[in-house]
């Protein structure tokens, strides 16, 4: 009997729309899905605390969803690329296959197993993945990668409708014997002191859960996506960016089930385009980390390696735990710490407030979001924060400091979201909710606030804030001389 050895990695958990599990059925008699977890952080950065819990959960989903199929799934614990080579040569597999990997750790393991494998004679394939595009098939007209996103997003748009989804074997042919596996406890991606009651109440992880919420979303958010998508109280995205981060459901999926809609529903393209555009930002941070895979750790304009950034630990532990005094800058941070989670627009001012207002590096709350975000994507990720802090591809302009009072009360209006988040504030009136320091003491008294004890004032004024931010990034031009004339980004 031929076997292929299919190694699965903590992004492309399904069986569904997944090509290595189609080409490992397709090339063999038999299938034996792999996934192996490497001890401390031999992988590169391990995933933060709220992602090793979806990838608990996740992993016990794809357990079960495999076990329907006829098949396993083989548990690993060691170094990725040994571990791999030892249960192929157990259950005598002459093949190996894995979806093409995008970030640098995942594509770091690829290198170690391609040369383990050719070392003990077994044949290595790899085959797609769960992007709706290969990084290397959208190229500038120079042949380059793209580095602003609107015309990347209309090259896409105009040469490359993602291909319909990779349809899944079932059952998957299992072998005669099954190699040694261990336990999924073994991994110890629980926490050992329960924080993650506030995880269990919103989230489903797994292909059923990703299933249920984009069927949610096309009957009650994508009519109205284009419209309210940026406000955090409406619930109108999709929230399925944790199972896509895990590979639970692929892009390709998605897309192509929100052009089924489209066309079952008759809506127009200016309806649904805006989320298409955000699966496009989702890969449009895939294909900069593969191409620039510094951008991890660095900024991809590397003038800013120059920047005068500040070390404050009490205000980016203020910022951290939600205690800056903007509502809406706390609202963010606390919906995170229960959930594991933040609407998008949100990300945009509570990374603006600490990047700009406070000038703490982008990599530090870059930590905290891999740390404590369940959807924590490194190319997103760092995407999501360069672009704030004005030093990545398509970077906002640095003189742009968001306005955190104007910011809530253009997006959160009648404060309903700072309302459900910081509730010491709640009952202010509308016109005060956003900034409580600006009601009268007796409005302030009679909602039960009292600043600096009930709720923290500012952690700076947004107009001091503005001006240390701007005067920082003089200072910075200054130094760079000419080659600091186009700093700043293109918007």
């Amino acid at each position: 009997m031929t076997v292929a050895l299919v190694w699965l990695r903590d992004d492309d958990l399904r069986c569904a729309d997944n090509p290595a599990l189609a080409l490992g059925a397709s090339s063999a008699e038999a299938v034996v899905p792999v996934f192996a977890w490497p001890p401390g952080r031999a992988s590169g950065r391990a995933p933060g605390a709220a992602a090793r819990w979806w990838l608990h959960h996740s992993l016990a989903a794809l357990e079960a969803e495999l076990a329907e199929r006829g098949s396993r799934l083989v548990l690993r614990h060691g170094p990725v690329a040994a571990e791999l080579v030892a249960v192929a040569t157990a259950c005598r597999a002459r093949l190996v296959v894995w979806n093409r990997p995008h970030t640098p750790p995942a594509r770091r393991l690829r290198d170690d197993l391609v040369g383990r494998l050719a070392e003990c004679g077994i044949e290595g394939r790899e085959t797609g993945s769960g992007l709706l595009h290969d990084p290397d098939a959208l190229r500038t007209s120079a042949g380059g990668p793209w580095k602003v996103f609107t015309p990347f997003w209309k090259a896409l748009r105009r040469t490359l409708e993602p291909v319909e989804p990779v349809a899944g074997a079932d059952p998957l042919p299992a072998p005669a014997r099954w190699p040694a596996s261990c336990r999924l406890e073994e991994f110890a991606l629980l926490p050992r002191v329960r924080w993650d009651e506030g995880l269990e109440d919103c989230w489903t992880p797994g292909r059923s859960g990703a299933l249920a919420r984009l069927e949610r979303f096309l009957e009650h958010g994508l009519a109205r996506y284009r419209d309210e998508r940026d406000r955090p109280a409406a619930e109108a995205v999709s929230r399925l960016s944790p199972h896509l981060r895990f590979g639970e459901i692929g892009a390709r999926e998605v897309w192509h089930a929100v052009r089924r809609h489209q066309a079952r529903e008759g809506l127009a393209d200016e309806v649904v385009e805006p989320f298409l555009r955000q699966l496009a930002w989702r890969e449009f941070g895939a294909h900069l980390l593969y191409h620039f895979p510094h951008t991890i750790d660095e900024p991809l304009d590397r003038r800013f390696g120059s920047f005068p950034w500040r070390h404050d630990e009490a205000a980016l532990a203020a910022w951290s735990r939600g205690r800056t005094g903007y509502p809406i800058v706390d609202a963010g941070m606390r919906e995170l710490w229960r959930t594991g989670w933040m609407h998008n627009r949100v990300r945009m001012i509570v990374a603006s407030l600490l990047t700009r207002h406070l000038l703490i590096p982008w990599q530090a709350g870059a930590r905290w979001f891999e740390d404590t975000l369940v959807d924590a994507d490194p190319g997103n990720n760092t995407l999501g924060w360069q672009w704030t802090a004005g030093c990545g591809a398509d970077a906002a302009p640095y003189f742009r400091v968001f306005n955190p009072v104007l910011q809530g009360r253009r997006f959160d209006p009648d404060g309903a979201y700072v309302r459900r988040w910081v509730p010491e504030i709640a009952a202010l009136p509308d016109r005060f909710v956003h900034e409580p320091w600006a009601a009268p003491d007796e409005v302030r008294k009679k909602a039960k606030v009292v600043l600096g004890e009930t709720y923290p004032a500012p952690v700076i004024e947004h107009p001091a804030g503005r001006r240390r931010a701007l005067a920082a990034w003089e200072s910075w031009r200054a130094g760079l001389g000419d080659r600091g004339k186009v700093a700043g980004g293109a918007s």
